[in-house]
This record gives C-alpha cells, structure tokens and sequence, in this order.
C-alpha cells in the first residue's frame, strides 16, 4: 500500500492480491457507501486504485445479453468457473490468472464530473501502458475498452476490458488487462457482445511471459500522469 500525491489529491494504491469475485465486490461495494457517507456528513472522500487478480469467473453487466454465453452452468462447474451477474455497464467478460484488474474507487468530484471522461482518461492509461512495452493500443469508435487495430476487420483485438458503475460522482469496477491470462477462456463467450473482434494479451502479443508487477507500476505511472 502506498500513495500518489496528484495535484493536491492522493490516490491510494492497494493490491488485493488473488480474491474472489463475489469478496472483491463486497469490498468495492462497502467503500463505495463509505464515500457516499462521508459526502452526505461533508467529509472528505478518498480515491483508491485497487488491484486484484480473480480466479476463473464470467461476468455479465447490466445490460448484457446472457445469450453472449455459450457454455452452461454445468460446463462451468466442470470447469471451475464461477458466474455473476453485475451492477456495472458493459456486456460479458472474463476474469482469471494472468489477468490485471484495477477498481478505481474515485470521487469524480476531485477531478472531472464527466463519466465519457473518466472513461476515456482510463482507456489512456492503459494505451500509454502498452505503449511502453512497444503495443500500440488504440480506441475502437462506440465501443468502450483498449483495442489493437480496431479498423480492420481481420486484425481487431481487444487487450483491454472497462465497464463501471458511478453513484453520486464515486466509481466502482474498471477495467480488466490481458497480460499472461488463458485466452482460451473467452471461446466460450461472446467478448463484450462483440462478434467481430478478437481478444488478445501482451504475453500474445510479445511472446513472452509479462512481468505483471512490472505492469501494475506502469499503470500506477499512466494514472498518475492522467488523473491530476
């Protein structure tokens, strides 16, 4: 645990470790009201940037479409894959091993009331990221998340999965980056309800094994340099 000074804000970085989905969420959930009641009381709020890497889990956002997953219940249970459906935007996704997933818990109110913003500043993050490891990241227009040439039919890959909550200005959720994970995984879903892109990972893309500490310092940089 360690803090980022950011313009007369701090940002508190945390890495939870390996933790299950449904305790992340609870743990997301409790800071979240936290925050809100520490606005309803006129105290200050805190930002933090939480790190976790999940077991084997599916996850459908609020508007998803479950027809996106193609494996049943049972086949996940064989599998060992948990299943949940959430609170946040976006469609379906995968989290698991070899996988970075940041929860940015932060006030919008210390930085820019604007969700299109804070979503486009965390897609950045994550492309100046990449781009220190010679990955050129890249947007894909009306579609939220980080890409790989997202305009061309053949070649698009999404490296990088987002979707959030926001209530009263404080965030949940976030987004989830491919470094080392299995990405056998997302052949059985429809990635983010998106059928004609591909998924892919820095380990694929580079052909070797990430340092995903390594990458977690990068990302706290990106923030850093972004969020002031």
């Amino acid at each position: 645990m360690y803090l980022c000074t950011m313009t007369n804000k701090k940002i508190e970085v945390v890495d939870w470790g390996i933790m299950d989905y449904a305790t992340a969420w609870q743990q997301q959930e409790a800071i979240l009201q936290q925050q809100i009641e520490n606005k309803k009381n006129n105290l200050p709020t805190t930002n933090t940037l939480n790190f976790v890497t999940h077991p084997p889990v599916y996850t459908l956002g609020k508007s998803g479409n479950i027809d996106n997953v193609l494996i049943s219940e049972t086949e996940m249970a064989e599998k060992e894959i948990q299943f949940f459906k959430t609170n946040r935007g976006g469609d379906i996704t995968f989290h698991g091993l070899g996988q970075i997933v940041g929860y940015p818990i932060f006030d919008l109110e210390n930085f820019k009331t604007d969700i299109g913003w804070y979503l486009r500043t965390m897609e950045q993050a994550i492309i100046n990221t990449l781009a220190a490891y010679d990955i050129k990241g890249d947007r894909s227009e009306g579609e939220t998340g980080v890409w790989l040439t997202p305009n061309d039919k053949v070649t698009a890959r999404k490296i990088c999965a987002m979707g959030v909550r926001c209530s009263r200005w404080i965030t949940m959720h976030g987004f989830a980056l491919n470094v080392n994970v299995d990405l056998n995984y997302f052949n059985h879903i429809v990635p983010c309800g998106i059928v004609d892109k591909k998924v892919t990972s820095m380990h694929q893309e580079l052909n070797i094994a990430v340092n995903e500490n390594e990458v977690k310092e990068k990302i706290v940089a990106a923030f850093t340099s972004l969020f002031q």
